[in-house]
């Protein structure tokens, strides 16, 4: 059986998790969302997707 969810619903759970019972502080998950918003921004966005593809990639086993 394989299940899909958006990434954004993955990441929202994660962050919930985190602020709700590791004690991460609201403003600390708003800093970081729009210092990833600002990264893509920048020149260093190419290289940020290209790891992030390449990461997913060995992790599931497709890397060619």
């Amino acid at each position: 059986m394989s299940v899909n969810l958006p990434l954004v619903v993955v990441l929202g759970l994660i962050v919930w998790g985190a602020v709700k019972f590791l004690g991460v502080r609201v403003w600390l998950v708003v800093v970081i969302a729009l210092f990833g918003f600002y990264l893509a921004d920048t020149f260093l966005a190419p290289a940020i997707d290209n790891g992030t593809r390449n990461g997913v990639e060995a992790v599931n086993g497709t890397h060619d």
